[in-house]
């Protein structure tokens, strides 16, 4: 028996390439609570500013307990205003 791949015959549009990524970044709806024993809504909160991007906290909406971070990198320039 002979095997046929089949080849998406519509052409790219101008400017896209394969290693487009199909998004930008996440944020996190849920996430385990070790308090709570289970995935539960979750905030997020500015922690820090950091000159290599916003950290943010996550916290269980129910308990309040820190469940996770996460650093949102800014554009490579870095601007001081004074």
């Amino acid at each position: 028996m002979q095997h046929k791949f089949f080849v998406n015959p519509r052409p790219r549009a101008s400017g896209q390439s394969r290693s487009v990524e199909s998004f930008k970044e996440f944020d996190a709806v849920e996430l385990y609570c070790p308090k709570c024993g289970q995935a539960v809504p979750v905030r997020k909160r500015l922690l820090l500013v950091l000159p290599e991007g916003d950290k943010y906290e996550y916290l269980c909406a129910v308990c309040a307990t820190s469940v996770g971070t996460k650093v949102v990198r800014g554009s490579d320039e870095m601007r001081v205003i004074i």
